[in-house]
C-alpha cells in the first residue's frame, strides 16, 4: 500500500493549505512575485462571510482564502482540469475579492490587494505558452509597460511543465513545486530535500496515508474518479460529429453511470466520516453532498 496520497486532489488540498497557515504563508511566499521588503509575515483564513460565491462545478476546484498582516487578500485554489472559462472565473473570483472589501462609508483608497494564485494540474493550461510554467497577469498601462499596478494580480502555475531543470529561483519555490508534482499514490520514498526541509515535511506527514480515516480515503477516491468523468466530459465536447449517433450513445449512457457510482460512493463516505465523528460541514465540503442529504444518514 502506498505511503502518501497525492496532495493535489480536494481532501489532501485543504488539509496541507486550509488548514496550516505557516504552510500556506510558505507557497504564497515562495510563488508569489511580491515585492521586496512585502514578503508575508503571518496569515488567516477569512470567514465564509467574507468569501465570493463561487460559480462553476467544485469538483475539480479547491479554495483557500486568507489574508496577510498587510491586510492583502489572498485566493489559492487546484485546478485539475482547464478550460478557457477558468480563466475568466479566476478573474471573477480576484474581482469580487476585492470588490467585497469595500463596506457601506469606505473610501475606495482602502481597498486593500488581491493575489489570486492558481495551481493547474494540466497540460492543456495555456498550449500557446507550453514551454513556461508560470504566467502572471496584472493591471498595467499600455502605453508604459513598467507602469504596473498590484491591485488584482493573478499568477498561474501549470504544474505539468514544471522541470526540475527550473532552478534560477529561491529553494522553496521548488521544493514546494516538487512536492505538488511528485507526491503521489505511487511515492514510497519522498525526495530527501523535501524531507530535510520543515515545511514540506509537515506537508509530507499530512498527506501520509495513515492519517487519513477509512472514509475520508473514499471521499480521496470519489474525487480523483469525478475529475476523470469531467475530463471524459470535456474530451467528448471537441470529438467530431461523425461521433455521434450510437457510440455518443454509449458515451452518455457510461458517464451517467459513473455519475450514479460517484454519488453512491460519496454517500458511502458520509456514512463511515459520520461514524467517525467528523463535523457535518466538514463531510458536505468533502463529498459534495447536501448537509440534508448528510443528516439523513
Amino acid at each position: 500500500m502506498s505511503k502518501y496520497l497525492d496532495p493535489k486532489a480536494d481532501l489532501t488540498f485543504k488539509k496541507v493549505f486550509g488548514e496550516h497557515p505557516n504552510l500556506v504563508l510558505s507557497l504564497l511566499n515562495a510563488l508569489l512575485p511580491l515585492p521586496d521588503g512585502m514578503e508575508i509575515k503571518t496569515v488567516s483564513y477569512l470567514s465564509p462571510e467574507n468569501i465570493p460565491e463561487n460559480p462553476g462545478k467544485k469538483y475539480s476546484i479547491v479554495d483557500v482564502y486568507c489574508v496577510d498582516n498587510y491586510d492583502r487578500h489572498f485566493i489559492v485554489e487546484m485546478q485539475s482540469i482547464w478550460n478557457t472559462e477558468f480563466f475568466q472565473r479566476t478573474l471573477f473570483n480576484a474581482t469580487s475579492m476585492y470588490s467585497k472589501q469595500l463596506g457601506k462609508g469606505k473610501a475606495f483608497g482602502e481597498l486593500n490587494d488581491v493575489y489570486a494564485l492558481c495551481l493547474v494540474n494540466d497540460e492543456k493550461a495555456f498550449p500557446e505558452y507550453s514551454n513556461e510554467y508560470i504566467q502572471e497577469y496584472y493591471l498595467t498601462n499600455k502605453n508604459h509597460k513598467s507602469d504596473i499596478h498590484t491591485d488584482l494580480s493573478m499568477v498561474f502555475v501549470v504544474l505539468p511543465n514544471f522541470k526540475p531543470e527550473n532552478r534560477a529561483v529561491k529553494v522553496m519555490h521548488n521544493l514546494w513545486l516538487k512536492f505538488l508534482t511528485e507526491i503521489d499514490e505511487n511515492t514510497d520514498d519522498a525526495d530527501p530535500e523535501l524531507l530535510a526541509n520543515k515545511e514540506t515535511s509537515e506537508a509530507l506527514e499530512i498527506v501520509r496515508r495513515s492519517a487519513f480515516t477509512e472514509g475520508e480515503l473514499l471521499a480521496y477516491d470519489l474525487y480523483w474518479l469525478n475529475v476523470s468523468t469531467e475530463k471524459s466530459s470535456f474530451q467528448r465536447q471537441y470529438k467530431d460529429g461523425h461521433a455521434a449517433g450510437l457510440e455518443e450513445g454509449k458515451e452518455i449512457g457510461k458517464e451517467i453511470g459513473r455519475a450514479e457510482g460517484a454519488h453512491t460512493q460519496a454517500i458511502e463516505s458520509a456514512r463511515l466520516m459520520k461514524q467517525h465523528g467528523d463535523d457535518i460541514n466538514y463531510i458536505a465540503a468533502v463529498t459534495h453532498l447536501p448537509i440534508s442529504e448528510i443528516e439523513a444518514l
